[in-house]
């Protein structure tokens, strides 16, 4: 695990990203590498907002993994604000070292520094593998999520 840097996203790194995105049997599905207009709007639209976070994990200097880290003020659990972990991805090549859990461990201390009270994320319900990759680092399945296409 060493000369890992995990530093925010650049406009470079965005193919490396949606490679990533796209390198699984779901984001197979939602993904393009054929056109990055879209998500290089996408990154405009996050590099201009500074509650969302987009990182990458580098090791010689190479993309090898990244997530998106968003910040929501709130009313509930007494004006807390929390974090939402999503787009959790690891390069093929990466898998299995431990670089995942650096990641979220890396959102989660982040998610202290700018004292959120509660971490989330989502994960599709077909990846049985991530659920339990999550539930080790202490995260609870404790609701249930629902989603509409628009």
């Amino acid at each position: 695990m060493t000369d890992l840097e995990i530093r925010p996203a650049t406009h470079a790194d965005i193919p490396a990203i949606v490679q990533m995105l796209a390198d699984d049997p779901l984001g197979a599905q939602r993904e393009s590498l054929d056109d990055l207009t879209p998500y290089t709007a996408a990154f405009e639209r996050l590099a201009s907002d500074p509650h969302n976070h987009i990182v990458v994990a580098v090791r010689e200097g190479r993309v090898v993994g990244t997530l998106q880290l968003t910040i929501i003020p709130g009313l509930s659990r007494r004006g807390a604000t929390r974090s939402i972990i999503e787009g959790v991805r690891v390069h093929a090549d990466e898998r299995g070292s431990g670089l995942g859990t650096q990641l979220i461990e890396w959102a989660i201390e982040e998610s202290r520094r700018l004292q959120c009270r509660l971490v989330q994320l989502t994960s599709d319900a077909s990846r049985t593998d991530a659920r339990r990759f999550y539930e080790r680092l202490g995260f609870e399945a404790s609701h249930v999520g629902f989603k509409m296409a628009l």
